[in-house]
């Protein structure tokens, strides 16, 4: 028997382990959470490998006319369209929220360390997402058509000059006339969305048929002829931790009109997808896997959020993007 030789201990199934209620709460907290708006504007496509390729269409095979008339015993005129793939790659974001031996000890019912830690960890991964998104389709630079208030169109917080609903009905013309879809989704910031409700445009279309405390974006999306607004409203401290308290927008005072599958579909263009790894230990179609382990130094408890996604313009011809939307 050999003497001095120690065995490192191997981990056992509650030292390392994927905790599946925890998972599911952080789950709901996507699904639920409006104020975080990337899992909302576009298909979330789960994907079972962390990097694989996707067809897109040619968009030009889809609107040539060639049919012909057909003489009796001949064949018909035929054609097909032609495939180009494109691929994504799932990075994994992650972060924790430690659980002190001595706070879990004195927590009062009906308050829960574990069911915090997710909330708080989900929503540090789901603000992550969304300054990602901005940074990803939500700027000048990504979209086949980008305007500028003050130059292209009149900033809508210009109550007397302005026309949003002929500036929205313009982009989706814009977008109709290159690619055969009407955009179905208008997500502006927060601030745009304080100016637009309150637009006399707006005001004086639904006088007549609703009260002022009932403007919703439902109904603003009715006058504008679109299936959603989708107000992305999330703010982010720009300071480091310890430093000056700073905070910001994610989105900006911008606009983006675009068309959004309603669901993921081969036949189906869509301005962006979202593409969601379920195969790296998720086992939901958002990618959301929430770990809990040991963390004997520390005398705590690890709570260890992960999101594995990619996020992909598809289609750059179907978004028409508005910056400084208000002034």
């Amino acid at each position: 028997m050999a003497f001095g030789v120690v065995r490192k201990a191997q981990p056992t199934a509650s030292d390392v382990h994927i905790n599946r209620p925890l998972t599911n709460i952080s789950v709901a907290y996507v699904q639920s959470e409006s104020e975080y708006i990337a899992g909302n504007m576009f298909p979330v496509v789960p994907v079972p490998k962390k990097s694989d390729t996707y067809h897109k269409y040619t968009k030009n095979d889809w609107f040539r006319d060639e049919a012909q008339k057909r003489a009796p015993s001949t064949e018909s005129a035929g054609s097909g369209y032609t495939l180009s793939t494109d691929t994504y790659n799932c990075d994994v974001w992650a972060f924790h929220k430690d659980i002190d031996d001595q706070v879990r000890g004195n927590y009062d019912s009906p308050l829960d360390p574990d069911r915090d830690a997710t909330e708080f960890v989900t929503q540090r991964l789901l603000l992550s997402r969304d300054r990602q998104f901005a940074d990803t389709f939500f700027k000048t630079g990504v979209w086949d058509t980008d305007v500028t208030g003050g130059g292209d169109f009149t900033v809508w917080s210009d109550y007397t000059n302005s026309n949003p609903i002929g500036d929205v009905t313009n982009a989706k013309r814009a977008v109709k006339k290159t690619t055969g879809y009407v955009p179905n989704v208008l997500m502006i910031g927060g601030e745009v969305w304080d100016k637009l409700k309150d637009h006399s445009d707006i005001i004086e279309r639904i006088k007549y048929t609703q009260s002022a405390v009932d403007i919703s974006p439902q109904l603003v999306a009715q006058v504008l002829g679109v299936q959603r607004i989708v107000i992305a409203d999330a703010i982010y401290a720009t300071n480091n931790e310890g430093a000056e308290e700073a905070y910001d927008q994610v989105f900006g005072k911008n606009a983006l009109l675009c068309y959004a599958a309603p669901r993921p579909s081969l036949l189906q263009p869509s301005a962006g997808y979202i593409f969601a790894w379920t195969g790296y230990g998720a086992g939901n179609a958002y990618g959301v896997t929430i770990g809990t382990f040991r963390m004997e130094n520390l005398k705590s408890e690890r709570v260890e959020g992960e999101l594995a996604y990619d996020m992909k313009v598809v289609a750059p011809d179907l978004g028409y993007f508005f910056s400084g939307v208000v002034a």
